[in-house]
């Protein structure tokens, strides 16, 4: 018998399992979101015309507000906090202390910077009219787009950290 069975409830080991494998699902779809914008969609509206980008982004912009994507988005960092708690009663410290950061990176990374810049960006594209004008719709979209992708690959990388954060504690959890 380990020192990590002799202290914990029998239901803590396995409740770690799941919570840790949860961790990894979350953090794992939410870097993919964030990534397919990356190596996808913003591309192909940015070769698109620009009054279909705008209309395009704009319908995304607000789809996105929904039951699917919205445990992904929000959810990440409770359920990897709700794993350091599991990892550190089960004495799995240094797990526990990788999960912290993993949601502290992903919080700050995703949720924050999102609502910060990635969302004021998107209400302020809501409420522009396509205009008739070809030049002045590429303005439009070329002054949206660029700064956009720049906050959209800032909060990819940090939930990519998040992710390799995750499957390092993940990792620990084996020791």
């Amino acid at each position: 018998m380990t020192s990590n069975e002799s202290v914990q409830p029998p239901a803590i080991p396995v409740l770690l399992g799941v919570f840790a494998l949860l961790s990894l699902l979350f953090t794992g779809a939410i870097f993919g979101f964030f990534y397919a914008w990356i190596c996808s969609t913003m591309w192909g509206l940015d070769a698109a015309d620009p009054k279909v980008a705008i209309a395009a982004m704009q319908a995304m912009n607000a789809s996105v507000r929904n039951a699917v994507f919205a445990p992904a988005f929000f959810g990440t960092p409770v359920v990897l906090f709700a794993t350091a708690i599991l990892a550190w009663v089960a004495t799995y410290r240094r797990a526990a202390l990788l999960f912290i950061l993993a949601g502290l990176v992903y919080f700050f990374g995703g949720i924050v910077l999102t609502f910060n810049v990635n969302v004021p960006m998107n209400e302020a594209l809501a409420l522009i009219e396509i205009p008739p004008s070809p030049a002045e719709a590429q303005q439009i979209w070329q002054d949206y787009s660029a700064p956009w992708q720049v906050w959209n690959i800032t909060r990819t990388i940090a939930s990519g950290l998040a992710l390799l954060l995750t499957g390092s504690a993940i990792l620990t959890l084996r020791k």
